[in-house]
């Protein structure tokens, strides 16, 4: 399985494709494109590497994750895969738009089509794609493991050096630190980490560097 990485948006978002090398299945997680130029990032190296898209997942509803949701599930003829357990903020996007002063022509909602649920495994060609609850960033907040490649993509919840904010509305400080202590730091030290901002890290390097844990 292969990982890469594209920095979105003005909120520094990284919207990543993960993708079997050998049936060319490809995953898009938390696209953040909101210009055309951005879109044609990701159009580009789907059609240079010759795949085919999937699924389409949200490790959260926050808006800056979600802003190419409608062009990705047009475009690509998927569904939204994500956590209902977010509803509140996938009812609520223009209300997102408005606290962040954003565009405003975003949909009033956005439907999941697929629900994921902790313990959930999606598969990409012959190779699993886990799906790990890890609330208090949001109440649906979910990262996704994949074992066999060790590479954990984890929205919001961890960051290099850092955790997620927790002040937004359905966060809660107390669920992320267990959410992170319990489901992320338990994976093997050698797994690496994609954050939903910043750069990569590995869950060793958090266990002995992140001043939050």
């Amino acid at each position: 399985m292969k990982i890469q990485s594209f920095e979105f948006n003005l909120f520094g978002v990284n919207t990543y494709i993960i993708f079997d090398t050998n049936t060319c299945e490809a995953a898009i997680v938390d696209p953040g494109m909101t210009t055309e130029r951005e879109c044609a990032r990701i159009d580009s190296y789907i059609e240079s590497n010759g795949l085919h898209v999937k699924y389409l997942i949200n490790t959260h509803m926050h808006i800056d994750h979600l802003f190419g949701d409608e062009y990705i599930a047009k475009k690509y003829g998927t569904g939204i895969s994500a956590s209902t357990d977010d509803s509140i903020l996938s009812e609520r996007i223009a209300e997102q738009a408005r606290m962040f002063h954003l565009r405003t022509d975003m949909p009033d909602s956005l439907n999941v089509d697929m629900p994921l649920h902790d313990g959930d495994r999606l598969m990409l060609g012959a190779e699993p794609i886990d799906v790990l609850a890890v609330p208090g960033h949001s109440p649906g907040s979910i990262a996704l493991y994949c074992p066999e490649s060790k590479f954990v993509v984890t929205g919001d919840a961890l960051f290099k050096n850092s955790i997620g904010r927790t002040d937004l509305p359905g966060g809660s400080y107390e669920q992320l630190i267990s959410s992170i202590t319990k489901r992320l730091l338990t994976l093997p030290p050698d797994t690496t980490v994609y954050p939903g901002h910043g750069p990569s890290t590995t869950i060793e390097s958090e266990l002995r560097h992140n001043p939050f844990l």
